[in-house]
């Protein structure tokens, strides 16, 4: 293991380096660039779910003002990596390719012209014709189709119906509704040739590197010829893990007029064409002895996948790592729907596996009548129940201490419907959450200029979590120098390699570089000041001395062997008090108390945030959202933000946003785990445990909604 940063942090920590742009409309995101010429496209959707298109009438939209072209399978240039690739093998949607029609909404045609305004008004005038086939889009009535995507979605260990033997038992199903991605920035690229075979394109991306070889791989054309612009992107998810369809259009477009166009998606498009987190149904089986030790788990699970791309995103591995279980059987399958193909979320797998198995840790709670956070006590691993391996670190039952101290789970009875406050129901809950702490590779230039400003470049996105923020303050303590004095540059392609922002390996990977980086650069300056030099140079002073206008080293940064030897995670427990009216059924989250165990805060401000804006997202996710589709036509019904339903300031209580803050340094030098993912694991079954203690009712199929309580 490489040489670790020290955990001398201030509690309260720096101010995001970029929020005065962002408070100020500075920050410029993927669509609020100009370009000279530019041009406009809109994205002309299918009206039926599953069939084949007979005819596209183009000539209204061709002759509107403006118009500079109207694209689709029948005048499409041909996209090079559509053509070559293995037409057997599923993946993303080849956007007009052929007739087919594999989802309502689905873009059959752009139209592309001088103005916005006018591509929507042409948008409107193309019209097709289908043969239509029957369609099924509903989960429930297809899961005897679920099939596994591959051998390691089946696992299992000891005896599998171990728990059938087992005193106290509890069998439940639970469903999870469809979510969508719904930042507050659509998504949108603007793309421009600037050769045959050279473009540029400001993008919403969360991995401009990958963005990067993805478009040069579909269009043939050299990685190095393909400039990715994204350094401000406002939320994310993991709606922009991939290239959508959309870019390819923006492209494809760009490339007809030759003019730069810009594409952004309207809200309905959000619903459809950049993923969302699959409706998925799970099984739950639970076993335990009379003290409440654990004897088996048998978790299922299927989730909704579009026809022609597979994607599970695993819900059911959470029950082979969170608990100390001897026999333990989980299945992840999916069912091919003529829907959009889903996408990860934040979260993905665990987010929906917790609430499952950890609302059936509740109802064995109640069953066994011991309190829910000693039951978790008595399945405590002290190793991963997995692999068998030592954690990196877990400080879990700190994280129970501090939470339940906070939230004042003592007020709490074990009777459910037992305890009211001014007519209303009280209710307490608990939930924890598990999320894999890996690191990838990264690679990231550390340049001390001659003015004594430090420049670090590497090609990481930035979704908002505060990245920039945070690699600021590792560099300031590594260089014993302010952080105003250090700048942080992100978010372009020409930068070095650096991975996709998602599944919180961002801290871990980016962080180390830097640590690494700026450890090198010292010791590069200790060689120019020699042995009677001190270890807080004045660093523009030693450039002086030595003619130099800079100086810079590049550090390269991945995984050990301790990657062989540990198991990593980083955990979260979430409290929730609930209060509901008995006669309405209307639920409110009276306090929130969330706590971390995921190594060294590094930024203790943006830390705070990124709990605080998960644990919102599983408030959403327990009591509000759900993507509703008509199965009659195939098509989302909700699919704006007056339908489709998020918390808003109203709706959310004081949230205590708590950290154990102990270093991890087995898995890197700065000793810091990922808190993204789990800021929101685990938050909607803490919601509906508290619904269940506060009335007695338990409800298995989000969300919870007054309708289910009354």
């Amino acid at each position: 293991m490489e040489d670790k940063i020290s955990n001398k942090n201030s509690s309260k920590g720096p101010s995001r380096v970029d929020g005065r742009l962002k408070v100020t409309g500075a920050a410029k995101y993927s669509a609020e660039y100009a370009l000279p010429g530019m041009a406009y496209g809109v994205l002309v959707g299918s009206t039926i779910t599953k069939g084949t298109i007979t005819s596209i009438d183009t000539k209204k939209a061709e002759t509107a003002p403006g118009v500079l072209a109207v694209i689709s399978h029948f005048n499409c240039p041909k996209v090079p990596g559509y053509d070559s690739a293995d037409p057997a093998v599923k993946g993303p949607l080849k956007i007009f390719h052929d007739n087919k029609i594999v989802y309502n909404g689905q873009p059959i045609a752009v139209v592309v012209a001088d103005s916005f305004e006018r591509a929507l008004f042409a948008a409107a005038l193309v019209k097709a014709e289908y043969n239509a086939e029957k369609h099924h889009t509903n989960l429930k009535d297809n899961l005897t189709k679920a099939v596994a995507p591959h051998d390691d979605a089946v696992y299992s260990r000891g005896m599998p119906e171990a728990w059938k033997t087992a005193a106290v038992t509890v069998e439940q199903e639970y469903i999870l509704p469809s979510e969508v991605h719904h930042p507050m920035e659509l998504h949108a690229i603007i793309a421009r040739w600037d050769a045959a075979d050279k473009i540029s394109v400001w993008d919403k991306t969360q991995g401009v590197k990958d963005t990067q070889s993805n478009i040069a791989k579909l269009f043939g054309i050299p990685v190095d010829n393909v400039q990715v612009h994204s350094k401000f992107v406002g939320g994310a998810f993991g709606s922009a893990l991939q290239v959508w369809p959309h870019e390819v259009a923006a492209i494809i477009g760009a490339k007809v007029v030759k003019r730069p166009v810009k594409l952004v998606l309207s809200r309905a498009d959000m619903a459809t064409s950049v993923g969302y987190r699959p409706h998925t149904w799970q099984k739950i089986a639970i076993g335990a002895s009379a003290d409440g030790k654990l004897v088996g788990v048998v978790h299922e699970a299927a989730g909704q996948t579009s026809t022609f791309e597979d994607f599970a995103e695993g819900p059911s591995d959470v029950s082979r790592q969170l608990y100390a279980c001897p026999n333990v059987s989980t299945s992840n399958k999916m069912v091919s729907l003529d829907i959009g193909s889903p996408t990860w979320m934040r979260g993905p797998g665990p987010a929906t596996g917790t609430f499952a198995l950890e609302s059936a840790m509740d109802e064995l709670s109640y069953k066994l009548n011991i309190d829910p956070i000693e039951l978790r006590l008595r399945n405590y691993a002290e190793t991963d129940p997995e692999s068998g391996k030592p954690f990196s670190g877990k400080n879990l039952k700190d994280a129970y201490r501090l939470g339940a101290d906070n939230i004042g789970w003592s007020d709490r009875s074990q009777t459910p419907g037992s305890v009211t406050k001014d007519g209303w129901l009280v209710g307490y809950g608990i939930s924890g959450g598990v999320f894999g702490a890996d690191r990838e590779p990264v690679t990231l230039t550390a340049t001390m200029m001659a003015d004594g400003k430090l420049v670090l470049q590497t090609a990481v996105s930035d979704i908002g979590p505060g990245t920039a923020t945070a690699m600021v303050a590792v560099a300031a303590e590594t260089m014993d120098m302010p952080a105003d004095k250090i700048r942080f540059d992100l978010g372009d392609s020409a930068f070095p390699a650096a991975p996709q922002q998602g599944g919180s390996t961002i801290t871990s990977s980016v962080g180390s570089a830097v640590y690494m980086a700026c450890r090198d650069l010292k010791e590069k300056f200790q060689q120019l000041i020699g042995n009677g030099g001190t270890d807080k140079p004045d660093y523009a002073k030693v450039l002086k001395q030595h003619n130099l206008q800079r100086l810079q080293v590049t550090a390269d940064s991945k995984a050990g062997k301790e990657v062989d030897t540990y198991a990593m995670y980083s955990w979260s427990v979430h409290f929730v008090k609930v209060l509901v009216n008995p006669a309405t059924g209307v639920v409110k989250l009276d306090k929130v108390t969330c706590v971390a165990d995921n190594g060294r805060i590094i930024s203790p401000k943006t830390a705070r945030s990124q709990i605080i804006g998960g644990a919102i997202m599983g408030i959403g996710m327990a009591l509000m959202e759900e993507a509703v589709i008509d199965d009659r036509y195939g098509r989302v019904i909700n699919s704006n933000f007056a339908d489709y339903h998020v918390p808003v300031n109203a709706d959310i209580p004081q949230i205590e946003a708590l950290f154990v803050n102990k270093p991890d340094y087995n898995i890197n030098p700065i000793g810091a785990k990922g808190m993204g993912e789990i800021s929101l694991i685990g938050m909607a079954a803490a919601v509906a445990n508290a619904v269940y203690n506060a009335t007695g009712k338990r409800v298995r199929d989000l969300p919870i909604t007054p309708d289910k309580l009354i």
